[in-house]
């Protein structure tokens, strides 16, 4: 109906109601029906009937649309009748009409009780429809956070807030905005009485640990769980109360932060040139943010990637106007291996701290490209550190990976490589003042394409989740707690070490599977062959492929020797084994000849015979790989190129 259809409708209902109240006041009043065959006093209602409907429309009453109508709507409701009741007054005693003194007031009441009363009949009515199409919600904490959050429910169209569940005693038994609030302990209840399936988290103080315990004990149940924003985020502007998320892996797995220490912070960035290869990656670009933050003196952004390098520019360009900074941005679009640019890039800029985040992380992309691998890690660090040196660098950070750690892959075996260039490099003697070390941590949570957001749209697709194998684990880290820990690993370093972060400890890759699927309201179900089990609609499965080529089952961050502690309780420093430079030299060049073979063989086995504990598979899964194909000893001029790029020249 349109709206002035409806309009007249509540007219109409109102000319009916009005007579009927009446009625009904005379009666309660006389106690008898004979007032009906006198016309005298229904004739009271003549000039009453216009102005009630006169009163109502003046007051704005009919313009409220019923289903939304609020407790305000009362008070026009209440002025409306009692205009009513005064006219009828008047009327009576200008008329003299046959009507008892008390029925104007009856009638008031009446009136009012039974106008209000039809209205919010009716608003009950199509919401209680309504509600039951929605998601019937328990809001986990009754505090500031989850009233207002109450107040937001109520405007939305999908959820029906029935029940605050809190774990303060004191607050548990009593109201808050007319719902009852349990203890945790009554959830089982709630989903059998009351149809919950939806909890939201409204605990955005809460610590990360706790909310990871509420998690736990929350996912058994057959729940999607929800939540708002953190405090930081609140307070920050970066998001709003009544922002409703899917839990984040952060919540999940993330642990309580160790708050940073501004010294080590701003060592090596404040007031400095800082350049960050990588620039436009998971790592690189939280690197660029927290740097922004600390006033470096210019921020060098250095990306192979146009489209990451246009877009982390765009945000810290944004993020400078917020936190008014007057810091200088400079985007750099090249290559690490291209040694002019680095070079021409470093003296420029004149940059005194590097952050060298650029690398190829993705094992099973590496094994297919093995020398694409080789040349971006071990080439590319041994071209930007030789740069760094010559151009006197003061501070050269390493950002390295878990997997150099008894590496299977070429990923790992290269990455452990640089290592080694790096730390012979720091002992080198024509080094005379860049100070070079090396961080090395485990997966960070959210980062592109890792196992989570895979996960996560498997999920969203209705299944099966894939999972390498039954007992495969690795470590997590928040992306933004590496990159705390990496500036302040390299603030403390004195020469060479290689500083490994505290990953907590390792997640089976199953569970957390199980974990994500069951926070998403569904139960997760392991099918040994997915084509002959079918999971019902509140249940996915869970599925087990194989292990890639050169994954490992369990990550390391040590190659064997204790850690030493650091000032810092989640970094460790390692001790472990050097090679000198002029060795790794002829190593690199007898590496660089076969990587322009493509020889393959040639490859893992100069990466076995170095200290990187390689541990290669049988199978060889490059794509550019002939394994019956003659090999050219002679060197072409792109050979010669690549030996006058060794870092031991002459």
């Amino acid at each position: 109906m349109s709206r002035g259809k409806k309009r007249v409708l509540q007219v109409a209902v109102d000319l009916t109601l009005l007579p009927i109240m009446f009625a009904l006041a005379m009666w309660i009043k006389l106690d008898s029906f004979a007032f009906v065959s006198v016309p005298a006093a229904w004739s009271v209602l003549i000039p009453v009937l216009p102005v009630t409907i006169f009163s109502f429309v003046r007051l704005g009453f009919y313009r409220a649309v019923l289903r939304y109508i609020a407790g305000r709507a009362l008070i026009t409701i209440m002025f409306g009748s009692v205009l009513s009741g005064v006219t009828m007054i008047l009327v009576v005693q200008m008329a003299d009409l046959p009507v008892p003194r008390a029925v104007p007031l009856i009638y008031t009441l009446l009136t009012f009780l039974c106008v209000g009363g039809v209205r919010f009949g009716f608003r009950e009515l199509v919401n209680y429809a309504q509600n039951r199409r929605k998601e019937r919600v328990a809001i986990y904490g009754a505090g500031a956070a989850g009233r207002q959050l109450l107040q937001v429910l109520h405007q939305r169209s999908d959820y029906v807030p029935v029940a605050f569940i809190d774990d303060s005693v004191q607050a548990q038994g009593t109201h808050v905005g007319g719902l009852m609030v349990y203890p945790p302990s009554k959830i089982e209840s709630l989903i059998r009485n009351n149809g919950v399936n939806v909890v939201l988290l409204a605990i955005p103080s809460a610590t990360k640990s706790r909310r990871n315990e509420i998690l736990k004990s929350l996912e058994n149940q057959p729940l999607l769980i929800q939540t708002v924003p953190g405090l930081d985020d609140i307070m920050t502007g970066k998001a709003r109360i009544d922002q409703i998320n899917d839990i984040s892996i952060e919540d999940l797995l993330g642990r309580d932060p160790v708050p940073p220490r501004p010294e080590l912070m701003g060592a090596n960035i404040t007031g400095k040139v800082v350049m960050v290869t990588g620039a436009g990656g998971s790592i690189g670009a939280e690197l660029c943010r927290q740097i922004l933050r600390l006033k470096p003196k210019r921020l060098v952004l250095y990306e192979i990637s146009e489209l990451a390098l246009y877009s982390v520019e765009q945000e810290l360009a944004a993020m400078k106007l917020s936190i008014r900074s007057n810091v200088a941005l400079s985007p750099v679009l090249g290559c690490i291996k291209s040694a002019r640019l680095v070079d021409r890039t470093l003296r420029k800029f004149q940059v005194e701290t590097v952050f060298h985040a650029a690398a190829y992380k993705h094992v099973p992309l590496v094994e297919q490209n093995i020398v694409a691998g080789v040349r971006n890690i071990v080439f590319g660090t041994a071209t930007l550190a030789e740069a760094a040196i010559a151009a006197g660098v003061k501070s050269f950070v390493l950002i390295s990976s878990d997997k150099s750690v008894r590496p299977t892959n070429i990923m790992g075996a290269s990455k452990r490589l640089a290592e080694l260039v790096c730390q012979a490099l720091a002992d080198a003697p024509r080094n005379p003042g860049t100070t070079i070390s090396m961080v090395r941590f485990g997966n960070v949570l959210g980062s592109s394409g890792s196992v989570i957001p895979l996960f996560r749209r498997q999920i969203e697709a209705g299944g099966p989740i894939t999972v390498t194998h039954p007992e495969i684990t690795r470590f997590f880290m928040t992306i933004p707690e590496a990159a705390q820990l990496v500036i302040q690993a390299g603030a403390m370093a004195q020469g060479g070490e290689v500083f490994v972060l505290d990953m907590g400890d390792p997640v089976l890759i199953t569970e957390l599977a199980a974990r994500m699927a069951r926070l998403h309201g569904l139960k997760p179900i392991i099918f040994t062959d997915p084509d002959s089990e079918k999971p019902n609609q509140d249940e996915i499965g869970i599925v087990f492929t194989k292990l890639r080529p050169g994954e490992k089952l369990h990550e390391e961050l040590l190659v064997g020797n204790l850690p030493k502690p650091t000032s810092h309780p989640r970094i460790m420093s390692a001790t472990e084994s050097r090679q000198p430079l002029e060795e790794l030299s002829l190593a690199l060049d007898d590496l660089a000849r076969a990587c322009e073979r493509n020889d393959i063989e040639r490859i893992r086995k100069i990466m076995i015979e170095q200290q990187t504990a390689y541990q290669p598979p049988q199978e060889i899964v490059d794509q550019f790989w002939e394994p019956e194909a003659e090999i050219d000893g002679a060197m072409d001029e792109a050979v010669a190129n690549a030996r006058r790029l060794r870092i031991v020249r002459g």
